[in-house]
């Protein structure tokens, strides 16, 4: 469970990224690279501006980190439905129907 603290900093770290509220790890990782490549040192100058967006950078990139890895993925589709046998299958979408419902088979 995340807190309200942690939300904000996610939040927060959301914001300078850039990024839409779903996201996805690639997206984050490639934001990050992009963003590193502009405010580097060595690329942007010995700015003392850039030496603290830099650091700001890589706070944000280690909230977002920390939140996708204590967030628990789904191994299995959504969509996806347990192995049924056909006439659990037939109840389960016509059970209730009073023509073809369980009473009506023979």
């Amino acid at each position: 469970m995340v807190s309200k603290r942690e939300w904000h900093n996610i939040e927060a770290a959301r914001d300078i990224f850039g990024l839409a509220e779903r996201a996805s790890l690639r997206d984050i990782k490639t934001v990050f690279r992009q963003l590193t490549k502009k405010y580097h040192p060595d690329l942007a100058g010995e700015d003392v501006e850039n030496r603290g967006r830099m650091q700001e950078i890589h706070e944000a990139y280690q909230v977002l980190l920390t939140y996708c890895e204590n967030y628990e993925f789904p191994l299995r589709r959504a969509d996806a439905a347990p192995e049924v046998d056909d006439e659990d299958w037939w109840l389960h979408r016509f059970g209730q129907d009073p023509l073809w419902g369980p009473g009506q088979k023979k």
